[in-house]
């Protein structure tokens, strides 16, 4: 089992507790030993060798729970029936006094922590009974109270402590010290401040309140001694406890590790992780680390033994120190043995080797992504893949061109131009409007082929400006720019002007507004309880996003857990409230007008006006590889699942091969064999994976619990079970899997579990042959998205990535817009699976187009909310999953995709202005699939309130056929329409909300 939890708490709960076991630890099945759900998870068996009117025990529960006399206690005899007559004596965290009558002789089970869990069984509320009187009052009167009552009755015996299963159990480093043990170690050590205690990984701490009874037992000091292949990553760690007053600044040396005969291992060769190290851009960063009273504070080390390392007996020492606190030395003595570690021990994530994934920069870099092209640079022009964009002397958009084609599948001989005029940044006082400008744009630094930077220093009347930039290969603007105040200044207004050309402002999302036709005028404010810092404003070919910021950005918490880490309001554009964005459609312009109102500023004051903007679309569509992909979503039999004309499977968590969300390496074998098998049918399997949430199973959670808020979020704890026995209270319940009770807890926005991420992904792609993602809603960035798509781009031909959203647009997730919370991801990812809570039937194409489909940013789609509306769905491309529920059956449709041969045919959408296929109804909308000269797929769907009739205008020289020759027919398909026919010029009846498919030839 190696450093697996089973063998922790095998070894834990007995961990110096020879004093309060008779008998050793059972060994655990796999099935509950209870019902965990009236009991609780842990219990302690107790032997009563006669009848008798009442026993006495006391139970050395050594508990973790602040207030263990306030949670019930419930008894149970042989049979496993309540007992009723039970007495409560001294309940404290060190043991529980009993009195209960004893029936019959045998074992008795005591269970401390029963709960009552209600609400949603994926968001469960767990709370944990509270003690009442269920004894007899002639029974309890006949006992009679005290000690010295109770001293006279049959003492039962503690035999072991038991859990529901051994993930449950309590762990030795979960046991606390009594009281007594506490101050019999503080007496040894009468003047000390901060005691440590060397740990090794087969024991994690646990607390961070309170110290666990084998400190107490064994002392504070002493040395770690540990062993380690060469090659392999050595987790260890040094528990810092602070008994008497805070400790601040806690730091680290090491020293060189020798061997016996001169070998050395570098003091370089160390980290400590609660320290520091790289974050998830890449740069380095260093942590301050202060211990409150009271609090233990875990240190987490590592040691990269060299692959070349002699095998030899290595001695040296860490030396921790802090302000006001002397040096103290923990001599360590580390075996090297002769074997070779694989992957730094990487394989078994129980060994917590992997932990230095968290400081990786794998995949860190300016190169390109597919199908992205190298960044041209022609003065002030740069050309990215379908567009350009020309710089003003402000270092700001002066023009910006998009080359895509309506039909999103290629390149117009002629660029659209987004901008009216050049974008300008006013500063506006009492003397008038000022520009920021400069006498030209700084050379261009080029830092690989997929990102360029350049530099601008102006000024805007009383204030100086900076202007640092950056243009990446996908599209991506982004602005830092500083102004600051040459002397002290009264100002009427800062703002930035985007003056789009009418032709490209069509449509428009953001703001608080849903997607649909761009208003002729609206106006928006700064609003904490909003996620909403910007818009798009585009059309099919042509739009652009931009998004409003500070230098103290942070990317708020998704999908229900908003408002715990919201939006945070940026000075500058905010302005206490007075900031905010106008759109007007002015007679020359459509005009997107960031103002942040009057102020004053200080001589020497600087305000950080940022912007991001993305210019899209970011690459073209693929109709023919779209329509190939048949998905199955559900883990099931590979035959099955390929007779049903699937050829890729999207594998959820809480499958056998998936069990823990988001945590998918403790069946990593299970998981090969299913993706080998898949692989040999010619199939493809993609996992789910993504950050927002982390399992409890995942073995390094101890340690991501001693970064304080690195990685996991703060919040009020409470959740399942699992987390508010084992996790220290301060931290965000997240999904549960009652089935399998997996539970999770929420992760910080940015952390450096996203470089793990990063690794984790890389392995799985190189040991298990993953063949994409399916996230589920994403609490990463675009530079993690961009690094996930290389890592897989580079072990696996043609990955896959999926981006599932449950719609955000509501209360608990800020009124933010899916497409635009993850616009920045689309470049990286294949398909959009927007999703649960959109709203198929009450809403506009123009909604479909910018909030579902995908296509203005060069994506496709496909529905999920009770399983799409699917001839709405057919003019965007898009279907439903198979396996998912029972109405998500897309195979009448593939039968017709493939018989009509639709991976052959162009797409021509109904957005497209010369499109072949119109209608004589504005709510009934036409998109043709053309086999130019063969024949044609119209798919027809309707938004008028009623049924209604149709005639179709077709441009049949388009369509390459003669209307003379041709029927229209409607291939029967069950749950979308029934056979028909119609010839040219025939009225086409169709019911509100519906459509048809028909095949003209």
């Amino acid at each position: 089992m190696g450093y697996r939890r089973s063998a922790w708490i095998m070894a834990g709960v007995l961990l110096g507790a020879t004093s309060w076991v008779n008998a050793t630890a059972p060994e655990m099945p796999p099935s509950l030993r209870w019902d965990a759900s009236t009991l609780g998870n842990h219990r302690y068996l107790v032997q009563v060798d006669a009848p008798a009117a009442a026993v006495h025990v006391v139970i050395p529960w050594r508990r973790r729970d602040a207030h263990p006399e306030q949670v019930a206690v419930v008894v149970t005899d042989p049979s496993g029936k309540p007992v009723g007559n039970v007495l409560r004596g001294n309940i404290d965290r060190a043991s529980g006094e009993l009195v209960f009558q004893a029936a019959q002789a045998g074992v008795y089970a005591i269970y401390y922590q029963p709960y009552v869990s209600v609400g949603r069984s994926n968001y469960p509320t767990v709370t944990y009974a509270t003690p009442k009187d269920s004894a007899e009052a002639a029974w309890s009167r006949k006992i009679g109270s005290g000690a010295q009552a109770w001293a006279k009755l049959p003492q039962a015996s503690v035999l072991r402590y038991e859990a529901v299963d051994d993930f449950d159990a309590y762990t030795g480093m979960e046991r606390t010290a009594t009281p007594a043990q506490v101050q019999a170690l503080l007496a040894a050590h009468p003047s000390e401040s901060l005691l440590l205690f060397p740990e090794t990984r087969a024991n994690p701490v646990r607390m961070f309140d309170s110290i666990p009874e084998s400190w107490a037992q064994r002392g504070a000091g002493g040395s770690l001694s540990e062993r380690a292949l060469r090659g392999e990553y050595l987790s260890f760690q040094i528990g810092a406890w602070a008994p008497r007053g805070k400790v601040d600044n806690l730091r680290v040396e090491f020293s060189d590790l020798v061997g016996a005969e001169g070998a050395r291992i570098p003091a370089s060769a160390f980290t400590v992780l609660n320290l520091g190290g790289v974050d998830s851009i890449g740069k380095p960063f260093s942590l301050r680390v202060d211990v409150a009273q009271g609090r233990v504070q875990p240190l987490w080390m590592g040691l990269d033994v060299p692959a070349s390392a002699k095998a030899d007996v290595y001695r040296g020492e860490v030396t921790i120190a802090a302000d006001g606190v002397a040096a103290q030395k923990v001599p360590l003595l580390i075996t090297v043995g002769e074997g070779q570690a694989v992957a730094h021990g990487d394989d078994d994530p129980f060994k917590l080797t992997r932990m230095r994934w968290l400081n990786s920069t794998l995949a860190q870099d300016d190169s390109l992504v597919k199908p992205f092209t190298a960044i041209s640079v022609n003065g002030p022009t740069l050309g990215i893949l379908g567009r350009d964009v020309k710089l003003a002397a402000s270092g700001l958009p002066a023009q910006i061109t998009s080359a895509f084609d309506e039909r999103m599948t290629g390149f117009a001989k002629q660029p659209t131009a987004l901008l009216a005029a050049p974008m300008r940044l006013v500063v506006q006082d009492g003397t008038g409007d000022h520009a920021l400008d400069a006498s030209g744009v700084a050379k261009m630094q080029r830092d690989g082929p997929g990102k360029v930077h350049w530099q601008v220093a102006g000024s805007a009347g009383p204030l100086q400006g900076e202007v640092k930039a950056s243009l990446e290969a996908d599209g991506t603007l982004t602005y830092a720019i500083a102004l600051t105040a040459k002397q002290a200044t009264t100002l009427r207004d800062i703002r930035l002007e985007i003056p789009l050309n009418h032709d490209v402002a069509k449509y428009q999302l953001g703001l608080g507004r849903q997607g649909d036709r761009a208003p002729a005028a609206f106006d928006w404010k700064w609003n904490v309880q909003n996620n909403q810092d910007g818009a798009w404003i585009g059309t099919v070919n042509a739009g652009l996003a931009f998004h409003l910021r500070d230098e103290h950005y942070l990317r708020p918490l998704n999908t229900n857990f908003y408002h715990q880490q919201p939006l945070r309001m940026p000075l500058s554009w905010d302005n206490q409230g007075q900031g905010g964005i106008r759109l007007r459609s002015q007679p020359n312009a459509y005009l997107a007008e960031a103002f942040s109102g009057p102020r004053t500023m200080k001589a020497g004051e600087t305000l950080r006006y940022d912007i991001v903007m993305r210019v899209t679309p970011f690459k073209t569509i693929n109709p023919a590889e779209h329509f190939s992909e048949r998905y199955f979503h559900k883990y099931g039999d590979l035959d099955a699942i390929k007779a049903e004309g699937a050829n890729v499977v999207n594998i959820h968590h809480a499958t056998p091969i998936n069990p823990w969300i988001n945590y998918p390496f403790l069946e990593a074998g299970a998981m090969r064999a299913y993706v080998d098998a898949a692989h040999q049918r010619g199939m493809r399997v993609k996992i789910y994976d993504t950050v927002r949430e982390l399992s409890d199973r995942a073995p390094e959670l101890p340690m991501l619990e001693s970064l304080g808020h690195e990685v996991i979020s703060a919040g009020k704890g409470g959740g399942f079970s699992w987390l508010q026995e084992h996790l220290d209270g301060d931290y965000i319940a997240a999904w549960h899997v009652p089935e399998n009770r997996d539970a999770a807890v929420i992760n910080a926005g940015q952390s450096r579990w996203h470089n793990y991420y990063i690794e984790g992904l890389d392995w799985l792609a190189r040991n298990v042959g993953i063949d994409g993602l399916y996230l589920d809603d994403v609490a990463y960035d675009r530079t993690t998205m961009k690094r996930v798509r290389k890592v897989l781009e580079a072990r696996r031909p043609h990955p896959l990535i999926d981006l599932h959203s449950a719609s955000q647009y509501n209360p608990r997730d800020g009124y933010i817009n899916s497409a635009l919370l993850y616009m920045e991801l689309f470049p990286y990812i294949d398909r959009l699976w927007f999703g649960e809570e959109f709203d198929y039937e009450k809403t506009s194409p123009a909604y479909w187009l910018t909030e579902i489909s995908g296509i203005p940013y060069g994506l496709m789609g496909e529905m999920l909310q009770n399983d799409g509306n699917p001839w709405r769905g057919m003019l965007f491309g898009m279907t439903n999953r198979l396996g998912w529920s029972p109405g998500s059956d897309p195979r009448g449709l593939w039968k017709l995709w493939d018989g009509f041969g639709i991976a052959q045919a162009e797409m021509i959408g109904w957005w497209v202005h010369d499109t072949p296929v119109k209608t004589d109804r504005d709510d009934v909308l036409a998109t043709s699939y053309v086999r130019k000269g063969k024949k044609t797929l119209i798919a027809l769907a309707s938004w008028a309130p009623e049924k209604t009739a149709v005639k179709l205008s077709i441009d049949w020289h388009a369509l390459g056929l003669s209307a003379s020759k041709v029927t229209l027919v409607a291939p029967a398909v069950d749950g979308f329409q029934p056979q028909a026919t119609f010839k040219p010029g025939d009225a086409v009846p169709v019911e509100p909300g519906k459509g048809w498919l028909l095949v003209v030839e």
